[in-house]
């Protein structure tokens, strides 16, 4: 499958630390891969590398094009969207302003915000600050799909909301990704197996397998990379 995204060798360090080591992998042209991994095995940190927020070296190839060398503002105008792990919302502005801080190019696609999340019609002059968490992710979420975008990097969308939430929005990532590719990074497998289609396993920094998402989330490796069994995924 064509890669919209190649990675090779990337580093990354935070105040000297090195939190990211000779990372490799591909991002398909369409559909969603998953960035999977135990806490603190660089997942976040891999998407932030990427985007230049962290210190890096490596070879990140966007669409034919290096942009390992480009500052963080140059990488979002070529269509890179991020969804952060935080949401950070802009707490004290309506949920209004936010979308509108975060249009890209003059002609946001406001609509998709109503067909996938309707109830932010309503809180449209809401402080962003007083919505529940599902409802910041929703603003979060829409803040990137509004845009034109070539490439999705949206990190764990769905930690800690209710599982009510998880399900809208799993539903409307599912959408999304049939728009454009994506790179996930989750925690929650009942959602990496409804919208996966090949998995990059990180561990200790460094990728530890690739492979379909569906052979991976149905064999041993889960529990080996992930310490979680089958059993526990169904549940």
């Amino acid at each position: 499958m064509t890669a919209i995204l190649s990675v090779r060798g990337l580093e990354a360090r935070i105040a000297g630390q090195q939190v990211v080591e000779d990372v490799s992998f591909d991002v398909a042209a369409h559909g969603v891969t998953a960035l999977l991994g135990r806490n603190g095995v660089g997942k976040s940190s891999t998407i932030k590398a990427l985007l230049g927020l962290y210190e890096r070296t490596g070879e990140v190839t966007f669409d034919g094009e290096r942009i390992d060398r480009l500052l963080t503002h140059r990488i979002v105008q070529r269509g890179i969207a991020y969804v952060p792990e935080d949401r950070e919302v802009f707490g004290g502005l309506t949920v209004e302003e936010n979308l509108r801080l975060a249009e890209r190019g003059g002609a946001p696609n406001r609509a998709i915000v109503g067909e996938l999340f309707p109830e932010l019609l309503q809180r449209a002059k809401q402080q962003a600050g007083t919505l529940s968490g599902g409802q910041q992710q929703m603003v979060s979420l829409s803040r990137a799909l509004m845009n034109d975008n070539r490439l999705l990097l949206v990190d764990e969308p769905t930690k800690g909301l209710a599982p009510l939430i998880v399900g809208t929005v799993t539903k409307a990532l599912e959408a999304a990704a049939e728009r454009t590719p994506m790179l996930l990074v989750e925690q929650n497998l009942q959602v990496v197996r409804a919208l996966a289609h090949t998995v990059v396993v990180l561990s200790g920094g460094r990728v530890v397998h690739t492979g379909p998402a569906s052979e991976f989330l149905d064999s041993d490796l889960v529990h080996r990379h992930l310490g979680v069994s089958t059993d526990q995924e169904a549940a």
